[in-house]
């Protein structure tokens, strides 16, 4: 098992030398380079402990809101990208049923995301392609607040797909493997 800070320092290298270098999320910079990102690493096994780690996530969301948002990291589980989809579907009913549809929102990181139209060596996949398997909670006022500041945001999508198909499938690729080397 690798340790945990190591997890969250590859994690933030990814986001800081990709998301944020490349701009795929124009909002990530902001939370952070602020530290309102709060990451944790979920080592469970069972799922009921997985849908456990989410829910005291959300309390802390709910109980300091000077955390923007949160990533839980599962470094040994959800390999498999389609156990994960499922596992990423149950967690958007757990919300449901918790009565957190429309205040929280799920956002979905693999290391084999493939975006349902597309190859698996589509460029394009990296924009969603992280070092470790995540799901990335979002506080939906704050997402609406930051689209409505933000010029034309349905572009973004398209944006990121120009932009990851203009690097090409092996630099994509090789800036993903970069966040591991902490050096």
């Amino acid at each position: 098992m690798l340790p945990t800070d190591l997890i969250i320092s590859q994690s933030k290298n990814w986001i800081k030398q990709f998301v944020i270098k490349y701009n795929f999320c124009p909002f990530a910079k902001h939370v952070f380079v602020n530290e309102k990102i709060r990451f944790t690493v979920d080592h469970a096994q069972k799922l009921e402990e997985h849908f456990r780690h989410l829910l005291l996530e959300l309390e802390v969301l709910q109980k300091q809101p000077a955390i923007e948002t949160s990533i839980i990291i599962y470094p040994e589980r959800f390999m498999d990208f389609e156990l994960y989809l499922d596992f990423h579907a149950e967690a958007n009913v757990f919300l449901k049923n918790l009565n957190c549809e429309g205040v929280y929102q799920l956002a979905t990181f693999h290391p084999d995301y493939r975006f349902a139209d597309a190859y698996d060596d589509d460029p394009a996949n990296y924009t969603n392609r992280s070092p470790y398997p995540m799901l990335h909670i979002l506080r939906e006022d704050s997402v609406t607040k930051v689209l409505e500041a933000y010029e034309n945001p349905e572009e973004i999508p398209k944006r990121n797909v120009a932009v990851a198909r203009e690097l090409g499938y092996e630099k994509v690729k090789s800036i993903r493997e970069a966040c591991f080397d902490l050096n």
